[in-house]
């Protein structure tokens, strides 16, 4: 089983991003998907605005988890963005989102992406973790939350 220590590479995290609009984020995500893991940007950002015309997947309390999946992966892989101020991004609870974990799956493996997805929600509806996250000072503390939380 995957671990949120497993999915995310410290460089992965971005810490206090300014974003317009849920577009540019979504670019965001993509480019440093592509950065940190080798993936293509193009990809990982179509999949990205699919999966969002399906529905918001900002699901209350400040939270969003864009997901998509991708051939040629072994194990999900995950983006971290904390928002300078929340962003408008349609959530279900009608709130701004400014905690956002991306997260990328194996195209081949349905159940490798939803314990991943189940394991990063359950982190994010925990009013404490989240607390945890938005105080935190910088990219690097916020890599050492993600990767203390209990699994």
């Amino acid at each position: 089983m995957n671990s949120i220590f497993t999915m995310i590479a410290e460089g992965a995290i971005i810490g206090d991003y300014a974003a317009k609009e849920k577009g540019e984020l979504l670019e965001l995500i993509s480019e440093v998907a592509a950065q940190q893991y080798g993936l293509d940007p193009d990809r990982i950002f179509e999949g990205l605005q699919e999966r969002e015309k399906l529905g918001s997947t900002g699901f209350g309390g400040g939270s969003a988890i864009p997901h998509c999946k991708y051939d040629d992966l072994r194990q999900p892989l995950g983006v971290f963005v904390r928002l300078a101020k929340g962003l408008d991004y349609k959530a279900i609870d009608e709130n701004d989102v400014d905690l956002v974990f991306a997260l990328i799956s194996p195209a081949n493996d349905g159940a490798a992406h939803l314990r991943a997805l189940a394991e990063v929600s359950r982190m994010l509806r925990d009013q404490a973790s989240c607390a945890q996250l938005r105080g935190a000072s910088d990219a690097a503390a916020i890599y050492a939350l993600l990767t203390a939380i209990p699994q």
